[in-house]
């Protein structure tokens, strides 16, 4: 548990098996978001699922008990090739829960799309869907179908996010799909479950309501009860080695083969950026049939980025909505490897042994410097290389208080990794700050 710095929420719950903001196994996170699949494929009675459920399940609860066999899990439930009886559409919720749904609908074999929310303001695109999540100190949620035909079938939708406390934001998009793209069922699934009985029934007034079935699933369910509040003034602020100013920042152009989407985005500051989005990350659609792609272009970077590490701890970071696709390649690039995400979250840090976030350190987006971004469990010496992959390209001076605050928690480099199109990157030479 930690406490939040918002006045709607005081509490977060902080998962060992994200990768958000704490690090951990790449392939921890990867295999919560598998065994949500399974549970799905249970749910709707895929073929031999009886049989086949025991031994997947049990392979993957322990590996997400034992950090060490959560590779050999994950792996299996890839061999497993599952396909559903029948299409579905996966929705997961920005920004924790995009690599949790991205993880969730990739294992499935086929009949599968998936398109993750964003509050990213594209103004190229259109938004197919549009809700708020209340509780949130960023509300807005937006959706970028390329092919809004993908939500407008009878297609099951599958809500995927990490936490559920009162089911409102479930609710609210529901109320929106329904709107435009009517359907028949739902399913929400959740790493935790958290409602209490008078927001279980909301469902159930919600399915008299719109003529439709709900159905939740989860790994952990229970009922929580809180008390205190924020203290509101708080922040978190720059926490490194600040002697450290030696080790370096490198910035290296890594091509792949991925498709890019020409569109630009705006800040609250005004300001655009027109380096191209990678298609293929989550935000934008995708079906199974990309997924041999997506596996080749990581497997491809996860070799150049393994011959870039030089000592035996490396920590590989996402940034923002973009945590899937470098959670595949960390998980690729050899043993010793930790992954998390930077967040917009704004958390108290307390070091002590019973508390959830121990270090915190606050910078202005990279994407929007009006937007404060933050690292947290993060301490100087743990780590020999930080590697931070960033699916586009952004001026220096806005990706700077990041990596300012990094090379002060490395012990020997921070690698600033720019996704790039090769036809882009092979212009481009590496650069060192």
């Amino acid at each position: 548990m930690a406490a939040r710095i918002n006045k709607k929420r005081s509490f977060l719950f902080v998962s060992k098996v994200l990768g958000k903001h704490i690090p951990v196994n790449p392939y921890t996170p990867l295999l919560s978001g598998a065994v949500l699949g399974l549970l799905l494929y249970r749910e709707m009675g895929g073929e031999g699922a009886g049989i086949l459920m025991d031994k997947l399940l049990d392979q993957a609860v322990h590996g997400l008990i034992h950090p060490q066999h959560a590779e050999e899990a994950y792996r299996e439930l890839l061999a497993a090739r599952l396909t559903l009886p029948h299409p579905v559409v996966f929705i997961g919720f920005a920004e924790t829960a995009t690599a949790l749904g991205h993880s969730m609908y990739n294992i499935f074999a086929g009949g599968a799309s998936y398109i993750h929310t964003t509050r990213e303001d594209i103004p190229d695109l259109a938004s197919v869907i549009s809700f708020e999540e209340e509780h949130s100190h960023a509300v807005d949620h937006l959706c970028y179908a390329l092919r809004p035909e993908m939500l407008s079938g009878s297609e099951p939708v599958i809500l995927v996010d990490d936490e559920i406390t009162t089911g409102n934001t479930a609710i609210n998009i529901i109320r929106d799909i329904q709107a435009k793209f009517p359907r028949r069922e739902y399913v929400v699934a959740s790493l935790l479950d958290w409602r209490s009985p008078a927001n279980i029934q909301a469902y159930r007034d919600l399915e008299r309501e719109l003529d439709i079935e709900i159905t939740a699933l989860s790994l952990l369910q229970g009922n929580i009860e809180v008390n205190g509040v924020p203290l509101l003034g708080a922040d978190a602020g720059k926490d490194g080695n600040d002697t450290n100013d030696g080790v370096p920042v490198v910035t290296t152009y890594v091509t792949d083969g991925l498709d890019r989407l020409k569109v630009s985005s705006a800040d609250s500051c005004g300001e655009i950026n027109t380096s191209p989005y990678l298609k293929l990350s989550g935000r934008f659609g995708l079906d199974s049939g990309d997924n041999a792609a997506i596996d080749r272009e990581v497997a491809a970077v996860a070799v150049q980025l393994r011959s870039l590490r030089e000592g035996s701890r490396t920590l590989v970071m996402g940034v923002g909505e973009f945590m899937y696709l470098p959670m595949r390649i960390a998980a690729e690039m050899g043993e010793g490897v930790s992954y998390q995400s930077s967040t917009r979250s704004p958390i108290h840090p307390q070091h002590r042994p019973d508390y959830a976030v121990h270090s915190a350190a606050g910078y202005p987006s990279a994407g929007d410097p009006a937007i404060t971004n933050y690292i947290y469990n993060v301490e100087y010496g743990r780590y020999d290389d930080i590697f931070v992959l960033l699916e586009r390209d952004v001026p220096v001076q806005r990706i700077k208080p990041m990596t300012d605050i990094l090379r002060g928690l490395a012990r020997s480099k921070v690698h600033l990794i720019v996704l790039a199109p090769r036809q882009e990157a092979e212009g481009a030479a590496d650069d060192g700050n």
